[in-house]
């Protein structure tokens, strides 16, 4: 008998005929013979409505009080989910993260996880019970509710797998499995059968809503096997694995992964003298502001500027840490643009090709884009673009790299511009 951690998004339970044919799909697991823990999300919409009932009461809500209102979401989930599973004879029991002590910091809207009691849990599971867990949430050491962030549910879901040694960790979604990029944007973007963690971290990181970076960090540490399926379409998904030693050739690129909530700032003029950077980035560290990109230009005249990347909804509040330092740091100005999107080329193929950037550079030149800032690693390169350019963008690199076709995600050789 394998153990089994699912994890249902906000569009598979978005409604009660939804949530009883995931409670059909759980029974029949069960009645396979299968341990199952079920995670599941609000239903679909309903964490905004809640956010914006705390935003026609405060425009700034308390954080600890915004994760009481948010994580109720859950609740009503986790109980339809096991009435349904009850009604479908399969016996279940639910949970919340405080009930089953999903322990975090005390980071409100951001929490981390630090440990999970599972001893409850494996009594359920002994006593022939499915588990129905609440997604993106946990309590702190004392005893507050705490949130995980947007997109939580998928991390409670791997670190529940984690915890328990599950044989896989299945996340159903609203998309059959990780694809090249978007199909919104790329309609002949390609369902991959397999990524490599690495690969799927940097997707995520990059503006891949598929899974939530922690989550695959989360995989990616305890090697927990990850599935990406679809709720509504049987398939075999995309599996996510430690690496990628089966295929004799890899392709180059194996996904292209964008962006739009991305807010660029400027900070002009600094005098150039050590520590300046932390002098600026320090303080927007301090205040839980996570940066991505970060450019810094030394003029003939002795300044710098530092242009960085943050979050387009922690903007104005970096913008606001900025201005307060603007006199002590010497800046001339401080410049913030929230037009901008961030797109990347993503595969572990690059490590042993070179010239990928420059067909990269030379596409987008093509197609008469501009790049605002650059940053890579070893198997990915970033740039920041004007955000009217992005699709075109995307389109144009996924034709490039080869992506288009059917030996897309296959290791066929990459033979396109020289």
């Amino acid at each position: 008998m394998s153990l089994l951690v699912q994890k249902y998004g906000g569009t598979s339970v978005g409604s009660i005929e939804r949530i009883r044919a995931v409670a059909r799909k759980v029974a029949a697991e069960r009645a396979r013979g299968h341990d199952l823990v079920v995670v599941v999300s609000a239903m679909s919409g309903e964490t905004n409505r809640l956010i914006a009932l705390a935003h026609e009461i405060a425009e700034h809500p308390s954080p600890r009080e915004l994760d009481v209102l948010v994580s109720t979401g859950e609740q009503v989930t986790i109980a339809l989910l096991a009435m349904a599973l009850e009604e479908a004879g399969c016996p279940a029991r639910s949970y919340t993260g405080g009930q089953i002590r999903i322990l975090t910091d005390s980071a409100h809207n951001k929490a981390r996880i630090e440990h999970i009691e599972v001893a409850s849990i494996r009594a359920d599971l002994a006593a022939g019970r499915v588990v129905v867990a609440a997604g993106f949430q946990g309590i702190d050491a004392e005893g507050n509710i705490t949130t995980l962030g947007r997109g939580g549910s998928d991390t409670t879901g791997v670190a529940l797998a984690a915890a328990l040694g599950a044989d896989e960790c299945q996340i159903y979604t609203d998309v059959d499995g990780v694809y090249t990029t978007d199909p919104r944007v790329v309609e002949h973007a390609q369902r991959l059968d397999r990524i490599t963690f690495e690969e799927m971290l940097e997707m995520a990181s990059q503006g891949s809503k598929v899974l939530q970076i922690r989550a695959v960090e989360f995989a990616g540490k305890y090697q927990v096997p990850l599935r990406v399926l679809s709720s509504f379409a049987e398939g075999p998904g995309t599996l996510i694995t430690l690496d990628d030693e089966d295929d004799m050739e890899k392709p180059l690129v194996s996904g292209i992964a964008f962006n739009r909530d991305e807010a660029k700032l400027t900070v002009l003029g600094v005098p150039d003298v050590p520590g300046v950077a932390y002098r600026i980035l320090g303080p927007i560290s301090d205040a839980n502001i996570e940066v991505d990109v970060i450019v810094q230009n030394v003029a003939e005249d002795g300044t710098t500027s530092l242009t960085f990347t943050v979050h387009r909804n922690e903007m104005k509040k970096a913008q606001r840490i900025l201005e307060s330092l603007r006199t002590d740091l010497g800046a001339t100005a401080i410049v913030g643009d929230d037009h901008i999107a961030k797109l990347s080329l993503v595969g572990v193929g690059m490590r042993s090709h070179a010239g990928v950037a420059s067909r990269m550079f030379g596409t987008l030149a093509d197609h008469g884009i501009n790049i605002q800032m650059i940053s890579t690693s070893e198997i990915k390169i970033t740039v920041v673009i004007e955000e009217k350019y992005l699709e075109l963008g995307v389109r144009a690199l996924h034709s490039e790299f080869g992506l288009d076709g059917p030996l897309a995600g296959t290791g066929a050789p990459d033979t396109a511009r020289a």
